[in-house]
């Protein structure tokens, strides 16, 4: 039996233990009935999100991103038949690392869409909503903040 109360936020939780982890092939894979949306563009199916992921992102010699990406304020609407619900929650990521010391390096909002496939809760999609504010991600980022907003 799923509860949507608990299984929406477990799934929010998984999705930033793998980012942090470093383990974003199997980040992916929680997208397999689903896309994500970025920079106004759907990008569909694990390896496109992995790549996507992976030309932005800095995997450190460990494995991981030297990260902390923490989920807050879900906010979970579900369908009348309850078999689909939405859901807007926060993000903050904290880093640390050799040159870094321990910091908020960003924050935003993600707003989520979710199905029950074979009586598992799965991303349908999510869109990286909004940032509200970036601080120094020179050890997390490839790439400049502005060139991720566009």
């Amino acid at each position: 039996m799923t509860n949507p109360a608990i299984d929406i936020p477990n799934l929010l939780f998984r999705y930033a233990d793998l980012m942090d982890a470093g383990a974003l092939a199997d980040a992916a894979h929680l997208f397999d009935h689903g896309a994500i949306m970025a920079q106004g563009k759907e990008i569909v199916g694990a390896e496109q999100i992995e790549a996507y992921w992976r030309s932005f992102v800095i995997v450190h010699e460990n494995g991981g991103l030297k990260t902390r990406h923490l989920t807050t304020n879900p906010q979970i609407c579900l369908s009348d038949d309850g078999q689909i619900a939405q859901c807007v929650s926060q993000w903050t990521i904290l880093q640390q690392t050799e040159g870094l010391a321990l910091q908020i390096i960003g924050s935003g909002r993600y707003s989520d869409e979710f199905a029950l496939v074979d009586n598992v809760w799965r991303f349908t999609r999510r869109e990286y909503a909004s940032v509200d504010f970036w601080g120094d991600t020179s050890q997390h980022l490839k790439t400049k903040t502005k060139e991720l907003e566009n």
